[in-house]
C-alpha cells in the first residue's frame, strides 16, 4: 500500500467517523462508522472539485468536521511516548496544536483519485470497553482485495472520539511516535515542536 493511499484511509477513517457531532453524542462507534462513511464517500463522489483534489475546499472540510471530534490530545499524548510526562503544559499545547495541524494538512492532500469504494463494519469480537472501542472495518477497493482498517475510539463528556487508526496491522500513533522518538532524544521537546512547525509551515513562493 502505498503512503498516499494510507494518507486517503487516514483522511476517510477520522472524516467519516467523526463527521456529525449530533450522531456522535448518541450512536454507538460501530453505527456511527458505517452510516457516516457513507455518507462522507457519497460526498466525495458527487462533488467534482473534492474529487478532483481541490486543497481549500478539502481543508475546510477537514476544519468544519474534524477538529472539533477527534481526541488530539490523547492521539498527541500517545505519538510522543513517554516524553509526553517530561512536557510542561506549555510545551504540550503546542505538540498538540502542531500535530493537529500536520493531520489536517495531511488530510487536505488526500482526497483525489478515490471513488466508488465503500466501507463495510466488522462484528466485534468479545465484551466491548464501553468507554473505549476497537472498531473493526475492511474498506473496499475495486479489483483488489478488503483492506482491515481498526478504529480506536474513546467516549467522552462531547461523544465518541477517536484517537488512533490501525490500517493493515500500522498504527497512525506508532509510525510516528518512532519518528518523534528519534527528535525529541536528539533536540529535545522544543526540537520536536519545531520539526513540527517547520513540516506545517508551507515553502516560499518562489518569484517567476
Amino acid at each position: 500500500m502505498s503512503f498516499r493511499h494510507f494518507r486517503f484511509i487516514l483522511f476517510l477513517g477520522w472524516m467519516g467517523f467523526l463527521g456529525n457531532p449530533v450522531l456522535a453524542q448518541d450512536t454507538g462507534p460501530e453505527q456511527l462508522v458505517q452510516k457516516v462513511t457513507d455518507e462522507v464517500l457519497a460526498a466525495v463522489k458527487s462533488d467534482k472539485q473534492l474529487a478532483a483534489g481541490d486543497k481549500q475546499k478539502a481543508l475546510k472540510l477537514a476544519e468544519e468536521k474534524v477538529l472539533p471530534h477527534v481526541d488530539f490530545q490523547e492521539a498527541t499524548r500517545l505519538a510522543v511516548g513517554r516524553s509526553w510526562r517530561q512536557a510542561s503544559p506549555e510545551q504540550r499545547k503546542k505538540l498538540v496544536d502542531e500535530f493537529r495541524s500536520m493531520l489536517v494538512r495531511t488530510y487536505s492532500n488526500a482526497i483525489s483519485g478515490y471513488q466508488g469504494q465503500t466501507l463495510k463494519v466488522l462484528p466485534s469480537r468479545g465484551k466491548q470497553d464501553p468507554e473505549d472501542a476497537t472498531v473493526r472495518t475492511q474498506f473496499m477497493r475495486a479489483g483488489g482485495k478488503p483492506l482491515p482498517i481498526d478504529f480506536q475510539a474513546r467516549k467522552t463528556s462531547q461523544g465518541w472520539k477517536i484517537y488512533d487508526i490501525t490500517v493493515e496491522g500500522v498504527s497512525l500513533v506508532l509510525t510516528y511516535r518512532t519518528e518523534f522518538d528519534a527528535v525529541v532524544k536528539q533536540d529535545g521537546i522544543d526540537g520536536l515542536i519545531k520539526r513540527l512547525d517547520e513540516k506545517n509551515t508551507p515553502p516560499p513562493i518562489k518569484a517567476g
